[in-house]
């Protein structure tokens, strides 16, 4: 099996595992699971404690982003939306409602079971204008030249194959088109950290700098590529966001595969104020049409 392979394969059994927890005070896997209350989570990276209200539960305890990519990205009625790695499917509700009945939303993810609870929540919220597929954000199954906006929490940093994604992106976007992007950047981190496996699908060792990653957005041809909001996690945060779910032959992150704590500790003392989750905008250059 290809590296990129067993890279996707691992984390979407991370993420599997995590959205079929049986709901608990303890959070869940990934990007922003830990130790805070079902629902905590999503309200720290962002979403107003009225947006979460309005939406299905699920939704929200199965919220596994580091941002709201939804905020200030000037969704209009009757935008065509695309989520690459929609997950349970917190920000194609939101964006569905901002869209309007005559907008479309599309979700991309590669885990069934992510795809499955985002179709039910999109039902028990009542939208008709969410469709979820099942693919690669790497390789999209989206026709080229139809999407208004691309959007995504904390996905992006999990592919092996980021260059792949950043060109699909300018691929599917009409010209004019625009993306915002919620996402985790790191600087250089020892070739140490970057071989605990478990750290993968925490969000952590598969990301790569800010300039790499803004970079590798104008080389696929996207333009006014910027970051508009950045919070650098220092040592508590990720304990918070590692320790619990990471640690141990019982983590429920690791399919029973964590970590000892001590290796966990000296990663953290390694990266703390080195990782930092950022949401990213741009467009794709053109005259848009609307």
């Amino acid at each position: 099996m290809k590296r990129a392979d067993k890279i996707r394969q691992d984390v979407s059994a991370t993420y599997a595992r995590a959205v079929e927890k049986p709901t608990s005070p303890e959070g869940g896997c990934g990007c922003c699971g830990g130790p805070a209350s079902k629902g905590v989570a999503a309200t720290l990276a962002g979403y107003s404690r009225e947006e979460i209200a309005a939406l299905p539960p699920d939704a929200v305890v199965n919220s596994f982003g580091c941002g709201n990519p939804v905020a200030l990205a000037a969704i209009r009625e009757g935008d065509t939306v695309l989520d690459l790695g929609s997950g349970a499917g917190i920000d194609l509700l939101l964006a569905a409602k901002l869209a309007g009945p005559g907008g479309r939303v599309i979700g991309v993810d590669m885990t069934p079971a992510m795809i499955e609870r985002s179709i039910q929540n999109a039902a028990a919220a009542g939208l008709a204008n969410v469709e979820v597929r099942e693919g690669l954000i790497e390789d999209l199954p989206v026709e080229p030249g139809t999407v208004d906006l691309v959007i995504s929490n904390c996905v992006i940093n999990l592919s092996p194959e980021k260059h792949k994604v950043f060109g699909e992106i300018a691929r599917v976007l009409k010209p004019g088109g625009r993306f915002s992007i919620s996402d985790i950047v790191a600087d250089a981190m020892p070739a140490w950290v970057i071989e605990l496996g478990a750290l993968y699908s925490a969000c952590i060792t598969g990301a790569i700098p800010e300039a790499e990653y803004l970079d590798g957005l104008r080389k696929a041809g996207l333009t006014d590529v910027a970051v508009n909001d950045r919070l650098v996690y220092d040592r508590k945060q990720l304990t918070a966001l590692l320790v619990s779910e990471f640690v141990g032959e019982d983590a429920p992150c690791c399919g029973g595969k964590g970590l000892p704590r001590e290796r966990i500790d000296a990663a953290i003392e390694a990266i703390a104020g080195k990782v930092a989750s950022v949401r990213v905008v741009g467009r794709k250059p053109g005259k848009d049409r609307r």
